[in-house]
């Protein structure tokens, strides 16, 4: 299987990368450091399997990306889990609406991450 983590941060996307590596699913794991690279990586090296995608970022924020992935008909089946400090119900909804899988709240732990992604991808 193949991840793409989207997060400006380069300590969240350590973080994240460590705890998909523990789960000894995927055998390529790629960063990008916003949503525009992100759409980039995934034209290159996808479709993925699971988009771990924070909500902001400068260039193109999460939001954005999630619609355009979902705009692509190629993408349709990638899992999208939006990783993220937003909180705000409305926008948990709207990103949803979009075409999220799921969306997990930061701060969160190695084994709540594992959890989503395990029920996402279904294994």
């Amino acid at each position: 299987m193949k991840a793409l983590i989207v997060d400006d941060s380069k300590s969240m996307r350590n973080i994240v990368k460590a705890a998909l590596q523990k789960m000894d699913l995927f055998e390529m794991i790629v960063e990008a450091e916003n949503g525009q690279l992100a759409l980039e990586k995934i034209e290159k090296d996808g479709p993925f399997d699971i988009v771990l995608l924070d909500w902001y970022m400068p260039v193109m924020e999460g939001y954005d990306c999630l619609v355009k992935i979902r705009e692509n008909q190629k993408w349709q089946d990638m899992k999208v889990m939006m990783v993220t400090t937003e909180n705000q119900q409305e926008n948990v909804i709207k990103a949803v609406m979009a075409g999220a899988n799921e969306y997990l709240m930061k701060p969160f732990t190695p084994d709540m991450l594992e959890e989503k992604v395990r029920m996402v991808l279904e294994v």
